[in-house]
Protein backbone atom coordinates (compact mmCIF):
# COMPACT_ATOMS: atom_id res chain seq x y z
CA UNK A 1 0.00 0.00 0.00
CA UNK A 2 1.23 3.80 -0.80
CA UNK A 3 2.48 5.49 1.97
CA UNK A 4 -0.94 7.75 3.63
CA UNK A 5 -1.66 10.75 3.25
CA UNK A 6 -1.72 11.09 6.89
CA UNK A 7 -0.49 8.61 9.43
CA UNK A 8 -1.35 9.71 13.25
CA UNK A 9 0.97 7.14 15.74
CA UNK A 10 1.35 7.15 19.03
CA UNK A 11 -0.72 10.59 19.75
CA UNK A 12 -1.72 11.30 23.00
CA UNK A 13 -3.56 14.95 24.79
CA UNK A 14 -3.98 15.60 28.13
CA UNK A 15 -5.64 18.79 29.17
CA UNK A 16 -3.68 20.27 32.07
CA UNK A 17 -0.41 22.02 32.84
CA UNK A 18 1.18 18.99 33.56
CA UNK A 19 0.43 17.10 30.09
CA UNK A 20 3.47 16.33 28.68
CA UNK A 21 4.96 14.91 32.38
CA UNK A 22 1.81 12.60 32.58
CA UNK A 23 2.12 10.99 29.80
CA UNK A 24 4.08 8.58 31.47
CA UNK A 25 1.59 7.61 33.97
CA UNK A 26 -1.06 7.21 31.10
CA UNK A 27 1.03 4.77 29.31
CA UNK A 28 1.66 3.09 32.80
CA UNK A 29 -1.63 2.35 32.66
CA UNK A 30 -3.32 5.23 35.01
CA UNK A 31 -6.68 5.34 33.67
CA UNK A 32 -9.10 8.85 32.87
CA UNK A 33 -10.78 8.63 35.83
CA UNK A 34 -7.95 8.32 37.75
CA UNK A 35 -6.04 11.11 35.91
CA UNK A 36 -8.77 13.31 36.41
CA UNK A 37 -8.78 13.06 40.47
CA UNK A 38 -5.34 11.98 41.02
CA UNK A 39 -3.67 14.74 38.97
CA UNK A 40 -6.52 17.44 38.01
CA UNK A 41 -5.96 16.64 34.01
CA UNK A 42 -8.39 15.24 31.61
CA UNK A 43 -7.62 12.45 29.21
CA UNK A 44 -8.22 13.80 25.87
CA UNK A 45 -6.64 11.30 23.82
CA UNK A 46 -4.59 7.89 24.35
CA UNK A 47 -2.36 6.16 22.13
CA UNK A 48 -3.86 7.27 18.81
CA UNK A 49 -2.66 5.35 15.60
CA UNK A 50 -4.95 5.64 12.29
CA UNK A 51 -3.55 6.10 8.90
CA UNK A 52 -5.50 7.63 6.21
CA UNK A 53 -4.68 7.21 2.19
CA UNK A 54 -4.66 9.56 -0.32
CA UNK A 55 -8.38 9.88 -1.97
CA UNK A 56 -10.38 8.42 0.70
CA UNK A 57 -12.78 9.55 3.01
CA UNK A 58 -11.96 8.35 7.09
CA UNK A 59 -14.68 8.82 9.32
CA UNK A 60 -14.11 9.34 12.55
CA UNK A 61 -17.02 8.90 15.01
CA UNK A 62 -17.45 8.40 18.70
CA UNK A 63 -20.25 9.66 21.52
CA UNK A 64 -20.07 12.94 22.79
CA UNK A 65 -16.50 13.32 24.81
CA UNK A 66 -14.93 10.72 22.61
CA UNK A 67 -12.29 12.73 21.72
CA UNK A 68 -13.00 12.72 18.04
CA UNK A 69 -13.12 16.85 17.53
CA UNK A 70 -10.12 16.74 20.16
CA UNK A 71 -8.10 14.38 17.75
CA UNK A 72 -9.12 16.09 14.33
CA UNK A 73 -7.79 19.38 15.94
CA UNK A 74 -4.03 17.80 16.16
CA UNK A 75 -4.53 17.61 12.04
CA UNK A 76 -3.79 21.28 11.40
CA UNK A 77 -2.12 21.76 14.98
CA UNK A 78 -4.97 24.01 16.06
CA UNK A 79 -4.40 21.81 19.20
CA UNK A 80 -0.67 20.70 20.15
CA UNK A 81 -0.32 16.69 21.24
CA UNK A 82 1.00 15.91 24.67
CA UNK A 83 2.84 13.23 22.65
CA UNK A 84 2.92 11.45 19.45
CA UNK A 85 3.34 12.24 15.82
CA UNK A 86 1.19 13.83 12.97
CA UNK A 87 2.68 12.95 9.63
CA UNK A 88 1.25 14.83 6.41
CA UNK A 89 2.26 13.05 3.35
CA UNK A 90 6.20 12.12 5.25
CA UNK A 91 6.42 14.96 6.93
CA UNK A 92 5.95 15.32 10.89
CA UNK A 93 3.28 18.60 11.34
CA UNK A 94 4.83 19.04 14.50
CA UNK A 95 7.78 20.13 13.92
CA UNK A 96 6.53 23.05 11.15
CA UNK A 97 7.60 26.38 12.25
CA UNK A 98 5.10 29.53 12.12
CA UNK A 99 5.40 29.88 8.67
CA UNK A 100 5.55 26.36 7.37
CA UNK A 101 2.30 25.90 9.41
CA UNK A 102 0.49 28.72 8.13
CA UNK A 103 1.08 27.42 4.53
CA UNK A 104 -0.26 24.05 5.47
CA UNK A 105 -3.06 25.46 6.91
CA UNK A 106 -3.62 27.20 3.99
CA UNK A 107 -2.52 25.17 1.06
CA UNK A 108 -2.90 21.66 2.15
CA UNK A 109 -5.50 21.68 4.37
CA UNK A 110 -8.76 23.13 4.74
CA UNK A 111 -11.94 22.70 7.20
CA UNK A 112 -15.68 22.75 7.01
CA UNK A 113 -16.80 23.57 10.45
CA UNK A 114 -20.86 22.72 11.95
CA UNK A 115 -21.37 26.31 12.46
CA UNK A 116 -21.08 27.41 9.01
CA UNK A 117 -18.45 29.97 10.20
CA UNK A 118 -19.62 32.60 7.61
CA UNK A 119 -18.53 36.11 7.75
CA UNK A 120 -22.30 37.48 7.85
CA UNK A 121 -21.25 41.14 6.42
CA UNK A 122 -19.33 39.58 3.11
CA UNK A 123 -21.25 38.39 0.49
CA UNK A 124 -21.25 34.16 -0.51
CA UNK A 125 -18.77 34.82 -3.42
CA UNK A 126 -16.67 36.80 -0.59
CA UNK A 127 -17.20 34.36 1.35
CA UNK A 128 -16.32 31.29 -0.58
CA UNK A 129 -12.94 33.35 -2.12
CA UNK A 130 -12.03 34.04 1.50
CA UNK A 131 -9.22 31.08 1.18
CA UNK A 132 -7.93 33.00 -1.97
CA UNK A 133 -7.89 36.31 -0.51
CA UNK A 134 -5.92 35.14 2.49
CA UNK A 135 -3.09 34.10 0.33
CA UNK A 136 -3.43 37.35 -1.57
CA UNK A 137 -4.58 36.10 -4.96
CA UNK A 138 -6.61 38.60 -7.55
CA UNK A 139 -9.83 39.59 -7.23
CA UNK A 140 -10.85 38.49 -10.53
CA UNK A 141 -9.22 35.26 -9.85
CA UNK A 142 -10.54 35.05 -6.29
CA UNK A 143 -13.98 35.84 -8.50
CA UNK A 144 -13.89 33.26 -10.71
CA UNK A 145 -12.89 30.43 -8.58
CA UNK A 146 -15.60 31.32 -6.33
CA UNK A 147 -18.36 31.58 -9.00
CA UNK A 148 -17.01 28.37 -10.02
CA UNK A 149 -17.48 26.12 -7.30
CA UNK A 150 -20.29 28.02 -6.25
CA UNK A 151 -22.13 27.09 -9.14
CA UNK A 152 -20.32 22.98 -8.13
CA UNK A 153 -22.26 22.79 -4.87
CA UNK A 154 -25.43 24.24 -6.65
CA UNK A 155 -25.69 27.96 -5.47
CA UNK A 156 -24.81 29.43 -9.15
CA UNK A 157 -26.28 32.93 -9.06
CA UNK A 158 -26.32 33.61 -5.06
CA UNK A 159 -22.70 35.28 -4.54
CA UNK A 160 -23.75 38.74 -4.39
CA UNK A 161 -26.63 37.39 -1.77
CA UNK A 162 -25.62 37.81 1.46
CA UNK A 163 -25.34 34.73 4.34
CA UNK A 164 -28.59 35.76 6.49
CA UNK A 165 -30.75 35.75 2.85
CA UNK A 166 -29.41 31.91 2.79
CA UNK A 167 -31.48 28.90 4.33
CA UNK A 168 -28.94 26.79 6.87
CA UNK A 169 -28.47 24.08 4.35
CA UNK A 170 -27.63 26.61 1.49
CA UNK A 171 -24.85 27.73 4.30
CA UNK A 172 -23.12 24.89 5.09
CA UNK A 173 -23.28 24.89 0.55
CA UNK A 174 -20.78 28.06 1.01
CA UNK A 175 -18.79 26.73 3.63
CA UNK A 176 -18.18 23.38 1.31
CA UNK A 177 -17.54 25.65 -1.61
CA UNK A 178 -15.07 27.58 0.42
CA UNK A 179 -13.15 24.31 1.49
CA UNK A 180 -13.23 23.71 -2.48
CA UNK A 181 -11.63 26.83 -3.62
CA UNK A 182 -8.87 26.54 -1.30
CA UNK A 183 -7.66 24.03 -3.74
CA UNK A 184 -6.64 21.75 -1.09
CA UNK A 185 -5.61 18.03 -1.03
CA UNK A 186 -7.18 17.43 2.53
CA UNK A 187 -10.31 18.54 3.65
CA UNK A 188 -11.40 18.47 7.42
CA UNK A 189 -15.23 18.12 7.98
CA UNK A 190 -15.72 18.26 12.12
CA UNK A 191 -19.30 17.52 12.35
CA UNK A 192 -20.06 19.36 9.01
CA UNK A 193 -23.80 18.16 8.64
CA UNK A 194 -25.18 17.65 12.28
CA UNK A 195 -27.25 21.53 12.76
CA UNK A 196 -28.82 20.61 9.73
CA UNK A 197 -32.33 19.10 9.18
CA UNK A 198 -32.39 15.41 8.33
CA UNK A 199 -33.56 15.73 4.82
CA UNK A 200 -31.03 18.89 3.84
CA UNK A 201 -28.25 16.54 5.53
CA UNK A 202 -29.17 13.48 3.39
CA UNK A 203 -28.69 15.55 0.42
CA UNK A 204 -25.48 17.73 1.59
CA UNK A 205 -24.12 13.77 2.39
CA UNK A 206 -24.94 12.83 -1.46
CA UNK A 207 -23.30 16.03 -2.51
CA UNK A 208 -20.30 15.47 -1.07
CA UNK A 209 -20.12 11.94 -2.51
CA UNK A 210 -21.07 13.23 -5.99
CA UNK A 211 -18.07 15.64 -5.56
CA UNK A 212 -15.73 13.20 -3.64
CA UNK A 213 -16.46 10.80 -6.94
CA UNK A 214 -14.72 13.38 -8.81
CA UNK A 215 -12.15 15.30 -7.40
CA UNK A 216 -11.10 12.30 -4.90
CA UNK A 217 -9.92 14.75 -2.06
CA UNK A 218 -8.40 13.15 1.11
CA UNK A 219 -11.47 14.05 3.49
CA UNK A 220 -11.54 13.37 7.36
CA UNK A 221 -14.68 13.47 8.63
CA UNK A 222 -16.56 13.56 12.40
CA UNK A 223 -19.52 12.84 13.38
CA UNK A 224 -21.29 11.26 16.01
CA UNK A 225 -24.03 9.24 13.48
CA UNK A 226 -23.75 5.87 12.54
CA UNK A 227 -25.61 6.21 9.73
CA UNK A 228 -24.12 8.97 8.06
CA UNK A 229 -20.39 7.39 9.12
CA UNK A 230 -21.74 3.86 7.28
CA UNK A 231 -22.97 6.33 3.98
CA UNK A 232 -19.71 8.28 4.22
CA UNK A 233 -16.48 6.11 4.97
CA UNK A 234 -14.06 4.36 3.00
CA UNK A 235 -12.25 4.05 6.50
CA UNK A 236 -14.38 4.10 9.91
CA UNK A 237 -12.18 5.05 13.39
CA UNK A 238 -14.54 4.63 16.28
CA UNK A 239 -13.50 6.09 19.37
CA UNK A 240 -14.34 5.82 23.21
CA UNK A 241 -12.91 7.47 26.06
CA UNK A 242 -10.32 9.00 23.72
CA UNK A 243 -9.11 5.64 22.47
CA UNK A 244 -9.69 4.00 18.98
CA UNK A 245 -11.39 0.90 19.92
CA UNK A 246 -11.97 -0.94 16.17
CA UNK A 247 -11.26 0.92 12.88
CA UNK A 248 -11.07 -0.72 9.37
CA UNK A 249 -13.52 -1.27 6.34
CA UNK A 250 -17.24 0.16 8.09
CA UNK A 251 -18.96 -2.95 6.59
CA UNK A 252 -16.50 -5.19 7.89
CA UNK A 253 -17.10 -3.85 11.29
CA UNK A 254 -20.83 -4.02 11.39
CA UNK A 255 -20.59 -7.44 10.61
CA UNK A 256 -17.54 -8.56 12.95
CA UNK A 257 -17.67 -5.91 16.03
CA UNK A 258 -14.35 -6.69 17.43
CA UNK A 259 -15.77 -5.31 21.39
CA UNK A 260 -19.59 -5.47 23.38
CA UNK A 261 -19.47 -1.55 22.59
CA UNK A 262 -19.36 -2.03 18.83
CA UNK A 263 -22.19 -4.60 18.87
CA UNK A 264 -24.05 -2.06 21.17
CA UNK A 265 -23.46 0.45 18.44
CA UNK A 266 -24.36 -1.20 15.94
CA UNK A 267 -26.92 -3.33 17.36
CA UNK A 268 -30.18 -0.72 15.69
CA UNK A 269 -28.83 -0.01 12.61
CA UNK A 270 -30.88 -0.97 9.37
CA UNK A 271 -28.27 -3.76 8.22
CA UNK A 272 -30.67 -4.34 5.46
CA UNK A 273 -29.91 -0.52 4.04
CA UNK A 274 -26.40 -0.05 4.98
CA UNK A 275 -25.18 -3.30 4.18
CA UNK A 276 -23.74 -3.68 0.55
CA UNK A 277 -23.95 -6.97 -1.66
CA UNK A 278 -20.37 -6.94 -1.92
CA UNK A 279 -19.59 -7.28 1.88
CA UNK A 280 -21.10 -11.03 1.91
CA UNK A 281 -20.41 -12.17 -1.34
CA UNK A 282 -18.65 -15.72 -1.56
CA UNK A 283 -16.88 -17.90 -4.86
CA UNK A 284 -19.04 -18.59 -7.63
CA UNK A 285 -19.78 -22.15 -6.93
CA UNK A 286 -23.06 -22.37 -8.24
CA UNK A 287 -23.76 -23.21 -12.38
CA UNK A 288 -27.19 -21.76 -12.11
CA UNK A 289 -28.47 -17.98 -10.88
CA UNK A 290 -32.03 -16.72 -10.41
CA UNK A 291 -30.77 -13.41 -11.58
CA UNK A 292 -27.33 -10.50 -11.37
CA UNK A 293 -27.05 -8.32 -8.93
CA UNK A 294 -24.81 -5.31 -8.60
CA UNK A 295 -21.34 -5.42 -6.15
CA UNK A 296 -22.73 -2.25 -4.50
CA UNK A 297 -26.78 -2.60 -4.30
CA UNK A 298 -27.64 -2.69 -0.82
CA UNK A 299 -29.24 -5.91 0.91
CA UNK A 300 -32.65 -3.70 0.85
CA UNK A 301 -32.64 -3.65 -2.83
CA UNK A 302 -31.96 -7.73 -3.47
CA UNK A 303 -34.30 -8.24 -0.61
CA UNK A 304 -37.03 -6.21 -2.97
CA UNK A 305 -35.85 -8.07 -5.95
CA UNK A 306 -36.04 -11.79 -4.44
CA UNK A 307 -39.21 -11.11 -3.17
CA UNK A 308 -37.93 -12.19 0.01
CA UNK A 309 -37.59 -15.88 -1.39
CA UNK A 310 -34.74 -17.82 0.73
CA UNK A 311 -33.91 -19.89 -1.72
CA UNK A 312 -32.63 -17.94 -4.65
CA UNK A 313 -28.73 -17.64 -5.35
CA UNK A 314 -27.60 -14.40 -7.59
CA UNK A 315 -24.59 -13.89 -9.16
CA UNK A 316 -22.86 -10.73 -8.06
CA UNK A 317 -21.21 -8.41 -10.80
CA UNK A 318 -19.16 -5.44 -10.23
CA UNK A 319 -17.93 -3.55 -13.99
CA UNK A 320 -19.41 -5.71 -16.01
CA UNK A 321 -17.67 -8.79 -14.61
CA UNK A 322 -18.75 -11.81 -12.38
CA UNK A 323 -17.33 -11.74 -8.78
CA UNK A 324 -19.21 -13.81 -6.73
CA UNK A 325 -22.57 -15.30 -5.64
CA UNK A 326 -24.76 -14.34 -2.78
CA UNK A 327 -27.11 -17.03 -1.51
CA UNK A 328 -30.25 -15.47 0.18
CA UNK A 329 -29.17 -17.74 3.40
CA UNK A 330 -26.49 -15.77 3.69
CA UNK A 331 -27.99 -12.69 3.28
CA UNK A 332 -30.74 -13.78 6.14
CA UNK A 333 -28.00 -14.65 8.80
CA UNK A 334 -26.02 -10.87 7.62
CA UNK A 335 -29.42 -9.37 8.66
CA UNK A 336 -28.97 -10.84 12.68
CA UNK A 337 -26.52 -8.45 14.92
CA UNK A 338 -24.11 -10.28 16.84
CA UNK A 339 -24.81 -11.32 20.22
CA UNK A 340 -21.54 -12.22 21.50
CA UNK A 341 -21.62 -9.93 24.26
CA UNK A 342 -24.95 -11.42 25.39
CA UNK A 343 -23.73 -14.29 25.89
CA UNK A 344 -20.12 -12.96 27.68
CA UNK A 345 -23.01 -11.44 29.99
CA UNK A 346 -24.43 -14.48 30.86
CA UNK A 347 -21.55 -16.99 30.29
CA UNK A 348 -20.64 -17.03 33.79
CA UNK A 349 -23.05 -17.83 35.35
CA UNK A 350 -24.21 -21.09 32.43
Amino acid sequence: MDQPKISIKNLYKIFGARDRELVAKVKAGLSKPDLLEQHAHVLGLSDINVDMQAGEITVIMGLSGSGKSTLIRHLNRLIEPSAGEVLVDGQDVLGLGPAALRSLRQKTMSMVFQKFALLPHRTVSQNAAMPLSVQGEAEDVQSREAEKWLDRVGLGGYGDRYPSQLSGGMQQRVGIARALTANTDIMLMDEAFSALDPLIRTDMQDLLLELQRELHKTIVFITHDLDEALKLADHLVILKDGAVVQQGDPQDILLNPSDPYIEDFVSDINRARVLRVKSITSQLTSEKFDGDIDADSNLESLIAKSGGDTNHIYRVVENGDAIGQLDMRDLVKALVPSIRSSFNDIGPDL
